[in-house]
């Protein structure tokens, strides 16, 4: 990897999301025959969870949200801001900015389906969930995958992510035919990705831009456990 470059812009304004800020500062570096800086980003509406940056040290930056609704506001005029990619064995960094987060999605391919009956099923609505338990499955479901819980462990742990995707449908109805199966195969391939172990500091749910509650890496290691147990009685 090159080390750090300094680049210098004048043309910052306070309003511009950092995201815009990227694009102002590879139209001048276009300008003068240099070569652009390559970062992720897709729907930049805090959705898709393509924008991953560390800023200054931080996931996303200095606040709680992703990069692409972060603003240039948030930084005093003058400042000198560090950007780098997601710092992590699992998630190689394929130039300048831009990471490889493949790892995410053989995670969920591992067990993040559901098994449904075609013919006469009835519809998802209908099916009586009380509404606390669909509210925590909702909670759960709103992880966006940009893998900032992973940039800000000092383990470079998926524990948060792999939890939220199992706890998403461990709690609805729809999800109970490979629930076992699921968390020891999505567990397992975690592992297989390279990614550190678990010491419940919090950083990840603290640099959550969606709020992923740790409450769902207790979930998942109860769903673990019960897997393993359930296996080895058969």
């Amino acid at each position: 990897m090159d080390p750090l470059k300094t680049i210098k812009s004048e043309a910052v304004s306070a309003d511009m999301s950092f995201l815009e800020m990227l694009d102002v500062l590879n139209e001048e570096l276009s300008e003068k025959g240099e070569d652009p800086v390559h970062f992720d980003h897709d729907c930049r509406e805090g959705i898709c969870g393509m924008c991953s940056l560390h800023i200054n040290g931080k996931p996303h930056g200095p606040q709680q949200t992703t990069t692409c609704q972060l603003h240039m506001r948030s930084f005093k005029d003058g400042d000198t801001i560090t950007i780098e990619p997601w710092r992590a064995k699992a998630f190689p960094v394929m130039k300048d900015l831009v990471v490889d987060r493949s790892a995410f999605d053989r995670i969920i391919q591992a067990g993040g389906y559901v098994s449904v009956n075609t013919g006469g099923v009835p519809d998802a609505n209908e099916i009586p969930i009380p509404k606390k338990i669909a509210d925590e499955a909702f909670d759960a479901a709103t992880c966006i995958g940009c893998g900032a819980c992973v940039a800000a462990c000092k383990n470079a742990s998926a524990m948060l992510f792999t939890s939220a995707k199992i706890s998403q449908l461990a709690l609805l109805p729809q999800g109970q035919v490979e629930r076992k199966e699921r968390a020891e195969k999505m567990i397992a391939q975690m592992d297989a990705e390279g990614f550190g172990a678990c010491t419940n500091t919090g950083a990840c749910s603290a640099e959550c831009p969606k709020g992923i509650s740790l409450t769902n890496i207790a979930r998942m290691n109860r769903e673990y456990f019960s897997a393993v147990v359930s296996s080895n009685n058969v």
